[in-house]
């Protein structure tokens, strides 16, 4: 975390105002009409009561005195009523500002590749594209149109102050030059704070997302003391970046406390040496002491917009500096594959994971598997075996040689094309709070209610279906709280299903089940492998027992490959000693 201050060049301002502002352009200039008439409200009053002043002193007409102190309360009604629409009008240009830029920072860090995630915490992204995209809002709501408002209304303000005597408005532009280039320069000292302070955010939350999503495992490993411990430690570390943010925020508010003073000391000062030498009545006196006093509003006004921006200064550079960041793995030119069942072949292929350069996870794959056929991968832990999968679904790309599906070269494909026809069913089935239905279709409207109760049936969880209070409709917990195990990758088997892929990767997708319910998905597996190439992960007999073929890797190396019943048959085969002594026992 460094403490220098970040510059923002000002085509990023301008550049992020163009982006998000100008399709509200019609709200803009609605805005920007309400905030003039505002400031002609503001400037006019004064004069009203001025002249309210001179008249009860020279014992004018009652009438007169009602008239001016009518208009006043007028024209004060008029400028509440302008002031709530415009924060009204301003607020939903900053709510639809915003949700339009946390929408793209999310769209982005979804098509960042795994090496980017793997290093982020969620609280971490949490913060980025919510906490970072908050500080903005001001930003895009009105920071433009108020600084220019504000500008336009000090602007009138010392013209009618000139109007009245040049050395009044002489002395009030000489103060509002000073009290501007002032604030100005002790900001630069307030940024860097606000940068660290930001930074910090990111990494407590970062830290209390991880441990309150992992609450049992901390538990059940008596890591509670070592949780408490760390969090302890990184408030200590807060604390300092918190104070020295609000020193920096309080040393603007100081500062323009004192501006201020000055500006009313010179104002009493010239109204003094004035009236001494009856060059004003005392309206006018009033009037040059209110339009001073109005002066500061503006001030303060310029003051808390430079405030609010010394927060975006930190905010914008982060989400710069992560729409900056590139994924690895990018769109292929091509957007089809063919229909039904894909072939798959891997091309000499080498990769290695960002962490661990020295030891390829895989090294010189090479294996075709034929539309249609099944294939049984059988190998230890770090075998290299999910490694296979990713690069199928392009999770990575590798160091070296071709991953082609379909014929195709994955990376001349486009990424959301070859993963609505490559499906991956894991162990770990990810379910969010939202109804049965979109946890089956992941939001798709597309989807037919018929053929998704067709395929629960097949899956044989109508039954389970019928017993949930509002069938499609109801609630689920987030992480499938509420349900068994084998219900959740059921449920993970559907959406399989309700996207017809061309080839299913199933990794250990049946590891988690008990005996009973992969029995009920036995049925359902027959259905899934007509007329598409598989995959297995499997550590079970009965599961790789549907393959073609096989083939065994170990670290990172194919071993053995071939056909399934021939390597049973072949007494060298490493297959044939796993079928011999118990899969689940060789691989241990």
């Amino acid at each position: 975390m460094t403490g220098k201050a970040i510059k923002i060049p000002l085509k990023q301002y301008l550049s992020l105002l163009k982006q998000y502002l100008k399709p509200q352009w019609k709200a803009m200039l609605g805005l920007a009409l309400l905030l003039c008439f505002g400031i002609g409200l503001q400037l006019v009053n004064p004069q009203i009561i001025r002249y309210f002043i001179d008249t009860a002193q020279e014992g004018g007409d009652m009438g007169r005195l009602l008239y001016a102190a009518l208009l006043f309360i007028l024209f004060a009604l008029l400028h509440q009523g302008v002031t709530v629409a415009a924060a009204y009008v301003g607020e939903n240009i900053g709510w639809t500002a915003t949700n339009r830029l946390r929408e793209d920072l999310a769209a982005h860090c979804l098509k960042l590749d795994m090496s980017f995630h793997k290093t982020r915490t969620p609280g971490e992204m949490i913060e980025r594209v919510d906490g970072d995209i908050n500080s903005l809002t001001n930003f895009f709501s009105n920071f433009f149109i108020l600084l220019v408002g504000n500008v336009l209304l000090m602007a009138g303000i010392l013209l009618l102050l000139f109007r009245e005597d040049w050395r009044v408005g002489l002395t009030m532009t000489a103060f509002v030059l000073f009290a501007v280039w002032f604030i100005r320069w002790i900001r630069q000292f307030a940024v860097p704070h606000w940068t660290r302070f930001r930074q910090m955010n990111a990494m407590f939350f970062g830290f209390l997302s991880e441990h309150i999503g992992g609450t049992e495992d901390t538990r059940a490993n008596g890591a509670t003391g070592y949780v408490m411990h760390r969090f302890y430690s990184l408030l200590r570390r807060w604390l300092p970046y918190r104070v020295n943010a609000y020193m920096g925020w309080a040393s603007m508010w100081i500062t323009t406390l004192l501006v201020f003073t000055i500006g009313t000391a010179a104002a009493l000062g010239i109204i003094h040496y004035l009236w001494r030498n009856g060059g004003i009545t005392i309206g006018t006196a009033y009037l040059i002491f209110h339009y001073t006093e109005m002066l500061t509003q503006p001030i303060e006004k310029i003051r808390t917009q430079l405030e609010d921006l010394q927060r975006a200064d930190a905010s914008i550079h982060r989400v710069r500096e992560l729409m900056a960041i590139r994924p690895k793995i990018e769109d292929g030119p091509k957007g089809s594959l063919p229909e039904g069942p894909l072939s798959v072949r891997f091309e000499h292929v080498t990769f290695r994971y960002e962490d661990d350069q020295d030891h390829p996870t895989l090294n010189d794959v090479h294996f075709d598997l034929r539309p249609g056929e099944v294939l049984g991968l059988i190998g230890r832990t770090g075998s290299g075996k999910t490694t296979i999968a990713r690069l199928l679904m392009r999770f990575y790309d590798p160091v070296q040689g071709t991953v082609r599906v379909g014929g195709e070269d994955v990376r001349n494909l486009k990424i959301h094309t070859l993963r609505r026809k490559v499906a991956l069913v894991s162990q770990t089935i990810e379910l969010f709070q939202g109804t049965v239905r979109d946890n089956l279709t992941l939001y798709d409207e597309s989807v037919d209610d018929r053929r998704i109760l067709e395929v629960l049936e097949e899956l044989g969880l109508d039954r389970w279906l019928a017993g949930l209070p509002e069938g499609l409709d109801t609630v689920l917990d987030a992480g499938g709280g509420g349900l068994s195990a084998g219900e959740a990758q059921l449920i993970n088997f559907a959406r399989v299903f309700l996207t017809d892929p061309g080839l299913v990767i199933l990794d250990e997708a049946s590891s988690r089940l008990d005996p009973g319910t992969e029995k009920r998905i036995e049925k359902a597996l027959d259905r899934l492998l007509e007329n598409r190439t598989c995959i297995i992960i499997a550590h079970r007999l009965n599961t790789v027992m549907r393959a073609d073929r096989i083939l065994i890797l170990e670290s990172g190396e194919i071993v053995e490959f071939g056909d399934r019943e021939a390597l049973a048959e072949d007494e060298r085969s490493r297959f044939r000693r796993m079928l011999n002594v118990g899969l689940q026992e060789a691989l241990t």
